[in-house]
């Protein structure tokens, strides 16, 4: 019988792991409160601010500087959500782990499998983004090469121990925001000397709004704009995923999701603030990056070499984060009797190689579509919808599993030291926000694409968890998950 559930309303469930798995076989708590700082950052300065940024500034103008701002003040909710739930139970490894205690059985697999399905598709995402910043530093670079490399690279990266891949993303994280910086701080010198462009425009923060104000497309080009911006911020619950191994996560977790405003004010509305004033925004490529732009006009040529490195790094970057969140998934689907029971082993340090290896495989995927493709920015484009699609079901359902969590929870939920703001009623707004979303993804035709591809896949999973319910195990699992949720919901604090 599974240990996650209880059928006492005051003891929440333990978490931990699958039946007879011995005390030797739990996740390793090596990441220190630098290492996790910097994993939320990482998380939140994604791909898609590097390279998606242009065709996101070309949609919406400069009311793209709203739409950063909107998307992260809505995911805040989400992450004061995941941060309430996860602190109130330290043996949840991750949301997939809270979902299928809260929800049902049912909700941990859809989670989990969905959550796997996104890193993949965006580590595919990453992939054509790496090939095609190899091809630029590196000009006739055949694009397999890279696509081939990066793979091999990850595994490596994550098979020693949590705590090097700790170190690896606390680096990655680090160049990202020298990056951002670098460029903000070019940025506002160009401002301040009145930079002049060999096209004759000349750097000022009035160039933001003198171009047809700040929505030139009217709303309709503002709600496009949220098409790509809103993988940018993919992976920013990636320190939910790293729950289970973070040391002292009563002070790091709060820590790392309570920064995520400023992370957004700055190193989101601060570099496109900067980018657009010293470019005009009619002026910008919408097929490459306006980091790279910026750098270039502002005639520092080896500066925007570097600024390659740093987006192929980013790149990487995600693709790592990536790799760690599915083997981590997998690892602990397994062990619910969701995936096979070799995902479920560790290695002797401690790490789900069996499950890391199996999400490698699927990176491959990124070889038929750069060769399948029109151009690696559409390639680009068109993954990132169908990972965008994903992402926002599962910040969904963390959002239902809090909702869950405060009735049939409420004296964890009143004892929690770190509650999420407006409880009652923002999980309901930003449930809203994902659907204007879904609607906002249905304006164009290459980001349209998702809407199919997404309920494929919910289609082949509903029929996976149909067979996988049938099994003893998971048919024992919820038996108990409802005598549990029948007891809590009898008990007097249920009631109250």
């Amino acid at each position: 019988m599974s240990e996650r559930t209880t059928t006492v309303p005051v003891q929440p469930p333990t978490a931990t792991g699958a039946p007879g798995q011995g005390k030797d076989e739990h996740l390793s708590r090596a990441l220190g409160n630098r290492h996790i700082q910097l994993l939320a950052i990482g998380g939140a300065i994604g791909t898609g601010l590097f390279m998606g940024s242009g065709k996101t500034i070309s949609l919406a103008g400069p009311s793209v500087i709203f739409v950063y701002m909107i998307i992260g003040f809505m995911l805040f909710f989400v992450m004061r959500a995941m941060g309430e739930i996860l602190l109130s139970n330290l043996n949840y490894k991750s949301f997939s782990d809270f979902a299928g205690d809260l929800l049902g059985p049912w909700a941990g697999f859809f989670t989990g499998w969905s959550y796997w399905f996104f890193w993949v598709v965006t580590g595919v995402a990453d992939i054509v983004a790496i090939a095609g910043y190899v091809d630029k530093l590196a000009p006739g670079t055949p694009l397999w090469i890279p696509a081939l490399i990066t793979p091999v690279v990850l595994i490596l990266l994550n098979l020693p121990t949590v705590k090097a891949f700790g170190e690896a993303e606390f680096w990655f994280a680090i160049i990202k925001v020298v990056a951002i910086l670098a460029l903000i701080a070019t940025g506002a010198i160009m401002i301040a000397t009145h930079f002049t462009s060999p096209s004759g425009a000349v750097a000022s923060l009035a160039n933001i709004w003198n171009d047809g104000g700040m929505f030139p497309h009217g709303m309709f080009g503002f709600i496009l704009g949220f098409q790509i911006a809103i993988f940018a911020f993919a992976g920013i619950e990636l320190v939910g995923t790293a729950a289970a191994e973070t040391k002292d996560p009563e002070k790091n977790l709060p820590r790392a999701i309570n920064s995520i405003p400023i992370r957004v004010l700055l190193f989101y509305v601060g570099a496109l603030v900067v980018i657009m004033a010293v470019n005009p925004w009619r002026s910008i490529d919408p097929a490459s990056s306006p980091f790279i732009g910026m750098f270039t006009l502002a005639g520092l040529g080896i500066a925007a070499v570097v600024i390659n490195l740093v987006v192929l790094t980013s790149a990487a970057s995600s693709a790592n984060s990536g790799i760690y969140s599915t083997s981590r998934m997998v690892y602990g689907l397994a062990q619910d009797g969701n995936a096979p029971k070799s995902f479920g082993k560790l290695s002797a340090r401690k790490v789900p190689q069996n499950a890391l290896l199996f999400s490698c495989i699927f990176l491959l995927a990124g070889l038929i579509l750069l060769y399948a493709g029109d151009s690696v920015i559409g390639a680009f484009t068109v993954v990132t919808s169908v990972a965008s699609v994903l992402t926002m079901f599962v910040w969904s359902m963390i959002l239902v599993s809090y909702i869950v969590f405060r009735r049939r929870r409420p004296e964890l939920h009143a004892a929690s030291s770190f509650k999420m703001p407006g409880g009652t009623f923002m999980p309901y707004v930003v449930l809203a926000f994902f659907v204007f979303m879904l609607v906002a993804l249905a304006q164009a035709e290459d980001t349209r694409l998702a809407l199919v591809v997404a309920p494929l896949w919910f289609l082949l999973l509903g029929a996976a968890w149909y067979f996988n319910r049938q099994t003893p195990l998971q048919q024992a699992r919820i038996a108990e998950w409802t005598a549990g949720n029948n007891a809590t919901a009898a008990s007097p604090a249920a009631k109250a």
